[in-house]
């Protein structure tokens, strides 16, 4: 049920509208007890004390009231939260460093597997591997395992820094992994 504003609580809140900002900080000592808050602007204190003063006079929510605007509050600030972190720029995705000059025709690879030692040879086509040649790592490391696998990180390649061999050299060079899962 609805309160009645009596005249006088009525003109009252009026008045609020014609003082100034020394004036409404004197009222709202008066009728707070507190000095008010020195960052709030005029309209707010208005608001502020209007409600307060309506309060006094009415009588304040109830705790369940209270409690509800409280939760809806925290929500909206949680919620604004993670949408602030949401729309925060996230860093680039780690981009792996391109091997180069990368693996040349005549480099051996090297991996035991299973017990027995595999030996894969780079050519100009792909990779040889028993007398096959292959399109790429990850078959070779499929026909001897006999499962999906990354073909580079079978034969330890990946997530390593490329080394270059020195300018003369026209040696292949030989990659050995050894252990890993058998």
């Amino acid at each position: 049920m609805a309160a009645v504003i009596s005249p006088e609580l009525k003109r009252e809140i009026e008045a609020l509208a014609s003082l100034d900002l020394g004036d409404l900080r004197i009222r709202w000592r008066q009728h707070l007890r507190t000095a008010p808050p020195p960052h709030l602007s005029r309209t707010l204190i208005v608001r502020l004390l209007a409600y307060r003063i309506q309060a006094k006079a009415l009588g304040d929510l109830d705790r369940y009231s209270a409690r509800l605007l409280d939760r809806i509050a925290k929500e909206r600030l949680r919620r604004r939260a993670a949408a602030e972190r949401a729309a925060r720029p996230k860093a680039p995705p780690i981009v792996p460093p391109i091997p180069t000059p990368g693996l040349r025709p005549g480099t051996l690879l090297v991996r035991e597997f299973g017990g027995e030692v595999h030996t894969v040879t780079v050519v100009t086509g792909g990779f040889a591997w028993r007398e096959t040649t292959y399109a790429s790592l990850s078959e070779v490391a499929r026909a001897i395992t006999g499962t999906r696998w990354n073909g580079p990180r079978f034969f330890g390649l990946r997530d390593k820094v490329a080394t270059r061999a020195p300018s003369g050299a026209e040696a292949a060079s030989i990659v050995v992994a050894v252990g890993g899962m058998a």
